[in-house]
C-alpha cells in the first residue's frame, strides 16, 4: 500500500513539473510575440520616417529643378545678348579697320612731304654753312695772331710764378740744412745736400747682420738725440718738418733681395731701439718716425767714379719737409714741358 501511494505522488509531481515547464515556454513565447510586435511597430515608424524625410528631398530636388531651369533661361538670354554684342563688334572692327587704312595713306604722304621738307632744308643748311665757314675763317685768321701773343704772355707768367715757388720750396730747405749747420755746429757732421746723418753699418753691426752692436749704441743714442733736438727743438725748423726717416744702405756685393732684406731689417733694428728712448717718448717723436730699406740702390762713388762699398754700407737719419711733395710735382712739370 505505501508503494502505491509513492508511485501516484512521483506521478503527480511529473505532471506538475510539466505543467510549469509549458507555462514557462508559453511565457517565453509571449515575450518573443511582443518584442517582434514592439520591432515592427519601431521599424514601421522608421520607415514613416523614411518616407517622410524622401518627401522633403523630393521637394527640394523639385526646387533645385525649377532654379536650374531659370537659370538655363537667363543663360540662353545672355547668350542672345552676347550675339548682338559680338556683331556690333565685329561692325567696329570693320570701321576701325577703314579708319587705319585712311591714317595710314595720310602718314604716308605726310611722309612725303616731310622728304621734300627735309631736302629744302639740308640744301639751306648747307648754303649757310659755307657762308659760316667762310666767317669762320675770316675770324681764326683774324684771332690767331691775338692768340699767339696772348698764349706768349701766359706762358711768360706761368714760368715766373713756377720759377718763383721753387724758389720758396727749395729756399726752405736751404734754411733747415742751414739752421742745423748753426746749431750743431762741428759737433756732428751733416751732409750739405739734404741735411741727413750718417752711421757706418761697420760700427753699427756685424758683417751680414742685423743686431746693433752693444757699444754702438751710446754713440747713436747721444747724436740722434742731439740731431732731432736741433730739428724739433727750432721752432722755425719744426714747423716744416714732415718726417724723420731712418733707411738702410748696402753695397753692390749680393743679390739685390738680400741686400734689400738686410737694409731693411737693419733700419727697423735702429728705428726700435731709438723708440725705446724716454727723449723720443717725452717730445712725441714716434708719430714721425718711418724706416725703411734701399738695398744697393743709392750707392757713394769715390771721386774716380767707383762705388765706394765701405761709405755705400750705411744707415741714414734725415727728415722730409711738409711741402717736399709738391716741390717734386713743379719740377716733374717742369722737365715734362
Amino acid at each position: 500500500m505505501t508503494f502505491k501511494k509513492n508511485k501516484n505522488e512521483d506521478i503527480t509531481n511529473f505532471w506538475i513539473s510539466y505543467a510549469d515547464l509549458m507555462a514557462g515556454l508559453l511565457f517565453v513565447f509571449i515575450l518573443l510575440i511582443g518584442a517582434i510586435v514592439t520591432k515592427s511597430i519601431i521599424l514601421k515608424h522608421h520607415l514613416l520616417s523614411s518616407e517622410s524625410s524622401l518627401e522633403k528631398k523630393k521637394s527640394a530636388l523639385q526646387l533645385k529643378s525649377d532654379e536650374i531651369q531659370e537659370l538655363k533661361a537667363m543663360l540662353f538670354q545672355k547668350n542672345t545678348q552676347l550675339s548682338s554684342f559680338s556683331n556690333k563688334i565685329v561692325i567696329l572692327q570693320s570701321v576701325i579697320n577703314d579708319t587705319n587704312a585712311s591714317l595710314l595713306e595720310k602718314e604716308k604722304n605726310l611722309e612725303d612731304y616731310k622728304g621734300k621738307v627735309l631736302v629744302l632744308s639740308n640744301e639751306l643748311n648747307a648754303k649757310k654753312q659755307a657762308i659760316t665757314l667762310k666767317d669762320e675763317q675770316v675770324l681764326k685768321l683774324l684771332n690767331a695772331m691775338g692768340e699767339k701773343e696772348t698764349r706768349y704772355d701766359r706762358l711768360l707768367a706761368q714760368m715766373q710764378e713756377t720759377k718763383n715757388k721753387i724758389k720758396n720750396l727749395t729756399g726752405i730747405r736751404i734754411k733747415v740744412i742751414g739752421e742745423l749747420k748753426r746749431i750743431l755746429g762741428k759737433k756732428i757732421k751733416i751732409d750739405p745736400k739734404n741735411g741727413s746723418l750718417r752711421f757706418s753699418s761697420n760700427i753699427l753691426f756685424d758683417k751680414g747682420k742685423a743686431v746693433l752692436k752693444e757699444d754702438s749704441k751710446k754713440q747713436l743714442k747721444k747724436v740722434f738725440i742731439e740731431y732731432v733736438g736741433a730739428l724739433m727743438g727750432n721752432k722755425d725748423i719744426k714747423d716744416h718738418i714732415d718726417k724723420i726717416i731712418i733707411e738702410g744702405h748696402t753695397d753692390s756685393d749680393g743679390g739685390f733681395l738680400y741686400n734689400l732684406e738686410l737694409s731693411q731689417k737693419r733700419a727697423y733694428e735702429v728705428m726700435n731701439y731709438l723708440l725705446s728712448l724716454d727723449f723720443v717718448k717725452t717730445h712725441h717723436i714716434k708719430p714721425l718716425m718711418i724706416a725703411s730699406g734701399r738695398s744697393y740702390l743709392d750707392p757713394i762713388y769715390d771721386k774716380d767714379g767707383k762705388e765706394n762699398k765701405d761709405a755705400s754700407r750705411r744707415i741714414e737719419i734725415k727728415f722730409s719737409l711738409k711741402n717736399q711733395n709738391a716741390m717734386k710735382e713743379i719740377e716733374r712739370i717742369l722737365d715734362a714741358k
